[in-house]
């Protein structure tokens, strides 16, 4: 007998619960499958919020082949097999299981076969795929970001269980407490319905049963600590790190660090992650940071587990300890936004290079002025094409290192950018 979250699992969309950005009346998935021209495509969202079951209800809706891997266990001789498969058939949809868990030479393997339409991918992800789908097969899918079921999901996939499950109906349940399910489950539908099942069918003797957080918990036998490397709120526990390091507070930042090593999270993604933070929230406001951080993300990788807890946790500690800034961030963005406002503009002519005897007869490189040929190695000049002269990008934050960075900066630049 399959599981719960199996006998329930959706054959349509109607039945689905959450996800209507994405498949309610009129958005653009649902209609993209109404019009049975769907492309290929990532879901990228948390454990239990139908990543899965959306795929399947499209292979169905559309009755069309269906081939389903897992990237923990198939490889690219798996892969091309299905694409062998695929070759003989149309419109054949090819669904792989965590997908960021595949190599960039098992990815490959599937470019070809989705730039010649041989198969349709849909590929689901807890991890952001910006970083682990190659940018090729990337910018051939269109990206699908599902969301975490909320209560009133997860209480509706309750009462629809103990209404239609053949198994569930057999009892008569009271479902008079439902934060100990909802809690330990942690927002993911397979384990919520699995704990139910296991909840009902070991509780109780006489087919009629109270269900409350008391009893959840006693079958469950105590509150799982919500953590697991492969997904199972590995985005909830990282972003309390992460916010606990922005927010300098080091008891809250080394607590869940103790989490993650306590689930067996990747060495390296932690360490990744502040060194990121280390740049983004952190930056001049004490550039030591960024040092240490990559020094940290080095020195993990030699040594690994358990002895890196020490290194990352004088990390976390030092960083969560530091002056914080987002000027660098800040800067980065503003100009980026200006890139794609105003498109490529010119290089200005006294800036530009002149390596040919062509290019110094149209003016390239002339009237130059050569910063250390003057008094302080400095000499105002423009550096900005003409239709954004005198913006100011960068703007330092208010912290003992940075208010140095102003005062040079207004020294030098007088009152051009408004230090």
């Amino acid at each position: 007998m399959p599981p719960l979250s199996e006998r329930m699992r959706p054959t349509t969309l109607e039945e689905l619960a959450g996800q209507q950005h994405l498949v309610g009346k009129g958005s653009i998935l649902r209609t993209a499958i109404e019009n049975a021209s769907i492309p290929s495509m990532i879901f990228w969202g948390p454990p239990g919020s139908g990543k899965t079951t959306i795929a399947n209800i499209i292979a169905h809706t559309l009755s069309v082949p269906f081939y389903q891997l897992s990237a923990i266990s198939s490889g690219v001789k798996d892969v091309r097999e299905v694409i062998e498969k695929a070759k003989q058939q149309t419109k054949a949809i090819l669904f792989i299981d965590e997908i960021h868990r595949f190599n960039k030479g098992q990815q490959d393997a599937l470019l070809g076969a989705v730039e010649k339409g041989i198969i349709t991918l849909i590929g689901a992800t807890t991890e952001n795929p910006s970083f682990e789908v190659i940018s090729a097969l990337l910018s051939r899918s269109q990206v699908y970001i599902l969301k975490p079921l909320d209560e009133k999901d997860l209480i509706q996939l309750l009462n629809n269980a103990m209404q239609k499950d053949d198994i569930l109906n057999q009892y008569k349940i009271d479902l008079k407490e439902t934060s100990a399910l909802i809690n330990i489950s942690g927002g993911d539908a397979r384990k919520l319905l699995n704990l139910f099942e296991l909840v009902v069918t070991s509780s109780s003797k006489n087919k009629t049963l109270i269900i409350t957080d008391e009893l959840v918990m006693n079958v469950a036998q105590k509150k799982i600590a919500l953590y697991d490397k492969q997904g199972e709120q590995h985005y909830d526990i990282i972003s309390a790190f992460i916010k606990s390091l922005r927010g300098s507070d080091p008891n809250a930042a080394v607590y869940w660090l103790a989490r993650m090593i306590e689930g067996g999270e990747d060495v390296k993604f932690i360490a990744r992650r502040m060194l990121i933070l280390a740049s983004e929230d952190i930056g001049n406001a004490n550039p030591n940071a960024l040092l240490l951080a990559n020094a940290t993300f080095d020195a993990v990788n030699k040594i690994g587990w358990p002895e890196s807890q020490l290194i990352l946790s004088q990390c976390a500690i030092y960083l969560a300890s530091s002056p914080k800034s987002n000027s660098a961030t800040t800067a980065i963005g503003t100009a980026s936004a200006a890139v794609k406002q105003h498109g490529d503009l010119a290089v200005p002519l006294h800036i530009r290079n002149a390596p040919t005897r062509l290019m110094k007869d149209l003016d390239y490189g002339k009237g130059y002025k050569y910063s250390h040929s003057y008094k302080n190695n400095f000499e105002e000049q423009e550096y900005l094409p003409k239709e954004i002269e005198g913006t100011k990008f960068f703007d330092p934050g208010n912290n003992t290192r940075e208010d140095e960075l102003r005062k040079f900066l207004k020294s030098r630049w007088k009152n051009k950018y408004g230090y």
